[in-house]
């Protein structure tokens, strides 16, 4: 079982830290935010392999953390002598009788565990040739011919592979090659469908089907000709046939069709949930933890749907870290097991009430990645509280949307505007509510006074008890004349304007032209308050 892993310099890493959940860990971040990384990084340090390949063959520059090695670079350029920058990758993994022997304090923390560490370090056995390139001061990446890579339990041994207690399978579908999987997908089913007496009527049927092409009418017809031309690579009769070898088989020959469609030749999302699937039952049984980068590419929710289910079914005893950008992932999987990589710091949510996870849960589609994403986050009660929200942050910053800026305007109807907020006390995630004061100021305080103490998140209502909705307040500042103008409307009577801006069919019609007017559009305090 993973615990912890703490990293060093290892590629968008300069210093991280992360405690694995037991069962189920989901992954999130933005693009470059680091997660494929960290699957590389559990995976390095379990296998010694980096892209497959042993890592002593595969020291590069770009494995290193780039301020770490900028920093390097520029003191080595400017005449000091510098640490070498080293990548450090610490695996802390549970305790019990099979991990003592990998326990001690060899590690970052310099904390009693069992665990196993991935250093690619400066080898002092260079330090002739390394003193000539610092003294020629032109150095332009680090120099990684002069170093080393140890693999290390905590307790300071060395180690390879066989005495690491610990398996993990990484698995991301773009990597797959679906032959392989299509062979392994036919091969299961046959086994555990077929007696051996069916499995050897079938390589019988097979070896006869391939003896009978040669005697097919056109394949004589082509060996005749192609006998005529034997001179040109040999004296012996030259013509074409099926290996009928036991190398050539059934298992290489015969392709499984989905639909009457071949394997390789069916849908691309249907192709990753099977390499996905397929990939998980070749290394189920030989593996503590499975990584999966992912999963959701190239699936519609009800694809991915069965996928998670089946996933969730098959790897029950399993450790699994997957990475994703789909909510639906997040929420199916449980709010619970979220991470959230940023700025390299890692955010958890298991402290997040269960009440709010069930209810994402049953709503998988509603797009929490959104507030987990965005740098902040508006929200609002409506599609119209939205527009006009829109069109006052473009009137204030240049013409610029909201996500312009990284900053998401999420329409969170009713209740769950306070579930979205209880993420996002967790996350500490900057959050501005933009909300009606229903003509009960005090109402809405205390609807969200949870809330006050939480720097990150702040609400925006109107003190005007008088003014109990957007409409009212969009029409107190503007006035009849600019709102007929923008709406398209003659009302001469302010009450009758409000009506109908207020009308449910109305709404979002009226936002529409309030979003997308030439007429300078004077905004409600408050809604200033949470844009500025």
């Amino acid at each position: 079982m993973l615990q912890r892993i703490v990293i060093k310099n290892f590629k968008s890493y300069e210093t991280f830290g992360l405690d694995f959940n037991e069962d189920i860990n989901i992954i999130v971040g933005d693009n470059e935010a680091g997660k494929s990384t960290l699957l590389e990084a559990i995976n390095l340090v379990l296998t010694g392999r980096v892209a497959g390949r042993p890592i002593q063959s595969e020291i590069s520059p770009h494995l290193f953390n780039q301020s770490a090695a900028q920093q390097y670079l520029k003191a080595v350029n400017a005449g000091s002598n510098p640490m070498q920058p080293e990548i450090i990758v610490d695996l802390f993994l549970k305790k019990d009788p099979e991990t003592a022997h990998l326990t001690g304090t060899n590690n970052l923390e310099k904390i009693d565990k069992p665990g196993i560490r991935l250093r690619i370090a400066y080898n002092d056995e260079y330090a002739e040739e390394y003193s000539a390139f610092i003294a020629a001061k032109t150095a332009s990446t680090i120099p990684v011919e002069y170093y080393k890579v140890e693999w290390l339990a905590f307790s300071g041994n060395p180690i390879t592979q066989r005495g690491i207690p610990v398996a993990a399978s990484m698995i991301n579908a773009a990597n797959i090659r679906l032959q392989n999987g299509a062979d392994y997908y036919l091969q299961k089913i046959i086994k555990g469908h077929l007696t051996d007496q069916q499995r050897t009527e079938l390589s019988r049927a097979y070896r006869d089907l391939k003896q009978t092409f040669a005697a097919n009418d056109s394949i004589s017809a082509i060996n005749d000709i192609l006998d005529q031309a034997k001179g040109d690579v040999s004296d012996k009769t030259f013509k074409l046939g099926i290996d009928v070898s036991q190398q050539s088989g059934w298992e290489s020959g015969l392709v499984p069709h989905l639909d009457d469609l071949p394997f390789t030749m069916i849908g691309s999302g249907e192709q990753n949930t099977m390499k996905i699937l397929l990939a998980i039952n070749r290394r189920l049984e030989e593996s503590h933890a499975i990584l999966i980068e992912e999963p959701e590419n190239h699936l519609s929710y009800a694809t991915l749907n069965k996928l998670i289910s089946k996933i969730e079914d098959k790897c029950k005893e399993r450790q699994v870290i997957i990475t994703t950008h789909s909510s639906y992932v997040i929420n199916k999987l449980g709010l619970g097991k979220l991470i959230l990589l940023h700025e390299q710091q890692a955010a958890k949510m298991t402290d997040l009430d269960p009440t709010t996870q069930d209810y994402f849960m049953k709503l998988s589609g509603y797009d929490t990645l959104r507030l987990v994403l965005a740098r902040e986050t508006i929200i609002v009660e409506g599609p119209s509280d939205e527009l006009v929200v829109q069109r006052a942050y473009m009137d204030t910053h240049g013409g610029r949307l909201p996500i312009h800026d990284g900053i998401d305007v999420l329409n969170a109807r009713g209740l769950s505007s306070k579930r979205f907020l209880e993420i996002a006390a967790h996350l500490k995630k900057p959050v501005h509510v933009v909300t009606d004061n229903d003509g009960k100021p005090e109402a809405v305080d205390e609807k969200f006074k949870d809330f006050a103490p939480y720097d990150n998140i702040t609400i925006h209502r109107s003190d005007d008890a008088t003014l109990p909705s957007l409409e009212d307040h969009i029409l107190a500042v503007n006035g009849r004349e600019k709102m007929n103008r923008i709406l398209g409307k003659s009302f001469t009577d302010d009450a009758k304007i409000l009506a109908h801006m207020k009308n449910d069919n109305n709404k979002t019609t009226g936002a529409l032209a309030i979003f997308g007017t030439q007429e300078t559009v004077t905004m409600p305090e408050y809604i200033f308050n949470a844009i500025k």
